[in-house]
């Protein structure tokens, strides 16, 4: 009875010393489950923080720069001739017989945006009256810019202003404008009748583009103390052949040819000149050149 009681005994030792070895495996178990999954996580998230940063570096450099700055095409002419020689010697003596040698260049801080010249011419006959002529071309270049765009349609705008211009200068009677063929990309020739005290004066003014260039070419006449007025008609052919000169003398100091309408570029404006000329355009092309902004203004004011 007492080796059965010892067995007993013995019995449940060996079993309660199972039930702790199990209880110890499973509780030793648990952590390595735990930080197996944990592992799993971090490698899961790892993965996924590699996906999201190349999904994002590839967007990144899918996507073109902002700050990337626009640009537009370059102008056509850099420079500007001489204003008071864009003209022959014979031109100015059919034009000023009495002023060939009177030329007054106006002020300008830079020459090869904006200059102009001016002549005066006055045929004294006495008693009989005299014959009183003016003369005055300016030139005015435009460069391209990113924000006011290309140098041709800044001059196409500005052509458009200043016929506008020479259209509306007060007391004109008898005004008309007509387009001028043969002269740059585009020129139109404003002619009108002002009275003064000193007699009756014709005026014109003929406006052209070539190029990011624009010519305003101002020409007037006048019989005074009695003298018979000049005829409209022979000042307005006299002042364009003078104007076509000068757009010839924008192109040859720019290496081009005669620069009177025969060339390819100068035929036609160009589709960004004639798009939308007067939307949005800068008025002034340069540092300083809005001063000549209107010289058919001056025009009525000096005769």
């Amino acid at each position: 009875m007492q080796r059965a009681a010892q067995r007993d005994d013995r019995a449940q030792q060996e079993k309660r010393s199972r039930r702790l070895s199990r209880v110890l495996v499973c509780a030793a178990a648990v952590p390595a489950v735990l930080i197996t999954a944990a592992c799993s996580s971090d490698s899961g998230d790892a993965k996924s923080k590699g996906v999201d940063s190349g999904q994002q570096q590839s967007a990144s450099s899918a996507a073109p720069s902002a700050s990337a700055s626009p640009t537009v095409q370059a102008a056509a002419y850099r420079k500007l001739p001489d204003s008071c020689a864009v003209l022959t010697k014979k031109t100015l003596g059919d034009l000023v017989p009495k002023g060939v040698s009177s030329a007054k260049k106006g002020s300008s801080d830079d020459p090869s945006s904006r200059s102009s010249c001016s002549w005066n011419s006055l045929d004294n006959n006495g008693v009989k009256g005299s014959q009183f002529r003016w003369l005055n071309v300016s030139l005015l270049r435009f460069d391209s810019d990113a924000t006011r765009g290309t140098g041709e349609a800044q001059a196409h705008a500005y052509y458009g202003r200043q016929i506008k211009d020479a259209q509306a200068v007060e007391g004109a009677k008898n005004a008309s404008s007509q387009p001028v063929s043969g002269v740059g990309a585009e020129a139109t020739a404003v002619r009108y009748d002002l009275k003064k005290k000193e007699g009756l004066f014709k005026q014109q003014t003929v406006v052209a583009r070539v190029e990011n260039v624009v010519v305003t070419l101002d020409y007037n006449g006048a019989g005074l103390a009695g003298e018979k007025t000049p005829d409209a008609g022979d000042l307005a052919k006299a002042a364009e052949k003078a104007v076509k000169e000068a757009v010839a003398s924008v192109s040859s100091a720019n290496g081009e040819g005669s620069g009177s309408g025969s060339s390819t570029s100068s035929a036609s404006p160009s589709k960004s000149a004639s798009a939308s000329p007067s939307k949005s355009p800068s008025t002034s092309p340069s540092k300083s050149a809005s001063s000549s902004a209107s010289p058919s203004k001056s025009a009525a004011q000096k005769r």
